[in-house]
């Protein structure tokens, strides 16, 4: 299995409790149907040659966390050691996004250009701070923090990875 057929949902960032339960970072704009129950998510972690399927048990919120136990690991010790661990879903099990709504990995690798016509780079990376997202660009120029606004961001074509954005007054 390729690990570059698999796209990240979340990380397992530490146990919760003595019944097999683990808090979990979302790295998923769809929580609510990624830690579903009942549904799969593949666990890569650095101790594992290949991924591990897992079913989720059961699911609940708590605060920016997720608390998911799986079917079979019902207690500490079973679950304690994949601390740190990423879990995935494989690319067919990706969720159909609306019109002007893509994937982080969709956008990692376009060319930036300028409503002028001059290259700026390829976006390398997606940071979600906070309002809005920031896409990172690496180009001739170093590197461009670009905030994904109407003002900033004019055109995404994925289909033929170009974006075309308009240089606000401070960017460079």
């Amino acid at each position: 299995m390729s690990q570059n057929s698999f796209y990240g949902v979340g990380k397992l960032v530490n146990t919760h409790g003595l019944r097999g339960e683990v808090r979990v970072t979302p790295t998923t704009d769809f929580p609510d149907q990624r830690f579903r129950k009942g549904n799969e998510l593949y666990l890569f972690h650095p101790t594992l040659s290949e991924p591990l399927k897992l079913k989720i048990a059961s699911r609940r919120s708590h605060k920016n966390f997720e608390i998911v136990s799986f079917e079979g690991y019902e207690h500490i010790n079973d679950i304690e050691k994949y601390k740190g661990g990423e879990l995935k879903i494989p690319e067919e099990a990706l969720m159909e996004l609306e019109e002007d709504e893509f994937y982080i990995h969709q956008l990692v690798g376009c060319v930036v250009v300028t409503d002028e016509g001059e290259e700026l780079g390829k976006i390398v990376d997606v940071m979600q701070p906070g309002a809005n997202d920031v896409w990172v660009v690496k180009g001739k120029r170093g590197e461009i923090l670009l905030p994904y606004i109407d003002d900033c961001i004019k055109e995404v074509d994925i289909a033929n990875k170009r974006v075309v954005c308009h240089l606000m007054e401070g960017l460079l």
